[in-house]
C-alpha cells in the first residue's frame, strides 16, 4: 500500500512475476512480428463433382462468431490465479470476470467481512455505498510496470448466501479508469484486477489467522512446565511439554533474556547457535531463581520433536554435551522465563 486507496502490485504476493524485461509494451505484447495479420482468408475448399472427400476432425476449426484481439492487443502476460489462503475455500468465476469464492462456514465468512471493512477503512478506500452484505468502493489506484498509465477501479464486494447453505463473498469490478480517462473494461483486466482485489482480502485475511495463531502459542507457552528428563537414547535433556512448533516460536524471545545473543538458528534442524554472557545480579532476583553456573562463550541449543513434548539439550563451542547438572540449574531458570 503506496497512499491512501493506493495499492502498489509489486509490492504484494498477488503479482505473479515475468521474465520479460523493457517497457510496459513489451511485457504485454508478443516480441515477434504480427505478419500473422496479412494472411489471406480461408476459402471455401473446392471438391470436383466425382469426388468423395474425407476429413478428418482433429483439425475441424469450430464454427462461430468469436470476439477478440488480435496483434498487439492481445495480452500474453498469465492469467491471475486467486491464492488459495483460505482452506477448503472453493472458486468460482462467472462469465464476465467476476469472482466467488465460497467457504466452509459462517463463521468463516464473518472474518472474511470484517477484514474487507478493515482493509477498505485502514486504506482510506472511499466508499459510495455500504450495506451489511455490500461495499460499493470510489476510486481504487493500482501501480503497476505492467501497465503504460496509472490505472483505477472501483469495486462491488458483497456477501453471497447461497440456498444450500454455502458461505461467499464476491469481488466485481464496475467501472475502470486508465490515467484520468474513464473506459470500458476488457475482458482481461477486469478477470485480472477482481483476482487482484480478491488476492488483497485473502492475503490480509491469511494474515490476521496467523497473527492470531500465533498470539495463542504465546499463550500457550506461558504455562508449559519445563523439568528434567531423558530424551530416546535415555540421555539426560530438559523437557518443555509441548509440541516442538509451539515452543519454536518463543526460542528468539526466551533466550535472549537468559543472556544468550542468538546468531544462527534453523527451525528444520532444530538448533539455535548463541554466545551467552551472563545476566548481572537484579536479572536472577526479579526471576527468583539461583543463578546458573556457566562460563561466557558460544553454546547451540539442540531442540528435539517428541510428539507432544519437546526436549532441550545444549552443546558448547566443540560440540560436546554440557553436563547434566547444569541442565538441572537450568531447567527452573527457564521455567521462569517462560511464566513472564
Amino acid at each position: 500500500m503506496k497512499l491512501s486507496s493506493q495499492l502498489v502490485l509489486s509490492s504484494l504476493a498477488v503479482f505473479v512475476l515475468t521474465a520479460c524485461s523493457g517497457g510496459a509494451n513489451q511485457r504485454r505484447q508478443a516480441k515477434d512480428d504480427f505478419e500473422y495479420l496479412n494472411t489471406p482468408a480461408l476459402e471455401e475448399w473446392s471438391v470436383p463433382a466425382d469426388a468423395q472427400p474425407q476429413f478428418y476432425p482433429n483439425y475441424q476449426i469450430p464454427q462461430g462468431n468469436y470476439a477478440g484481439g488480435v496483434g498487439k492487443s492481445v495480452d500474453i502476460r498469465p492469467p491471475q490465479q486467486v491464492l488459495e489462503l483460505i482452506p477448503g475455500a472453493r472458486l468460482e468465476r462467472s462469465d464476465n470476470g467476476e469472482v466467488t469464492l465460497w467457504l466452509l462456514r459462517k463463521d468463516e465468512l464473518d472474518k472474511v467481512w470484517q477484514t474487507v471493512q478493515d482493509m477498505v477503512a485502514e486504506n482510506k478506500i472511499s466508499v459510495e455505498n455500504q450495506t451489511d452484505s455490500r461495499i460499493e468502493t470510489g476510486w481504487v489506484t493500482w501501480n503497476s510496470p505492467d501497465e503504460d498509465v496509472e490505472i483505477g477501479s472501483r469495486y462491488e464486494i458483497t456477501r453471497a448466501e447461497a440456498a444450500n447453505g454455502r458461505h461467499g463473498f464476491k469481488v466485481s469490478l464496475i467501472d475502470w479508469r486508465e490515467g484520468n480517462q474513464e473506459k470500458e473494461v476488457t475482458h482481461t483486466n477486469r478477470e485480472r484486477y477482481n483476482v487482484f482485489m480478491t488476492n488483497l482480502v485473502t492475503a490480509r485475511y491469511d494474515q490476521h489467522v496467523r497473527e492470531e495463531a500465533q498470539r495463542k502459542a504465546q499463550e500457550l507457552v506461558k504455562h508449559i512446565p519445563i523439568t528434567m528428563g531423558k530424551d530416546r537414547s535415555g540421555l539426560p535433556v530438559i523437557i518443555a511439554r509441548t509440541q516442538y512448533n509451539v515452543l519454536w516460536q518463543r526460542v528468539p524471545d526466551i533466550l535472549p533474556k537468559l543472556g544468550f545473543d542468538i546468531e544462527e538458528r534453523s527451525q528444520s534442524q532444530g538448533t539455535v547457535t548463541a554466545r551467552y554472557a551472563s545476566p548481572d545480579d537484579e536479572f536472577w532476583n526479579e526471576i527468583g531463581v539461583k543463578p546458573i553456573d556457566l562460563s561466557p562463550g558460544k553454546y547451540t541449543f539442540l531442540l528435539g520433536d517428541l510428539g507432544n513434548r519437546t526436549s532441550i539439550n545444549i552443546t558448547d563451542s566443540s560440540g560436546k554435551p554440557v553436563e547434566a547438572e547444569f541442565l538441572k540449574s537450568l531447567a527452573p531458570v527457564l521455567a521462569a522465563v517462560v511464566k513472564e
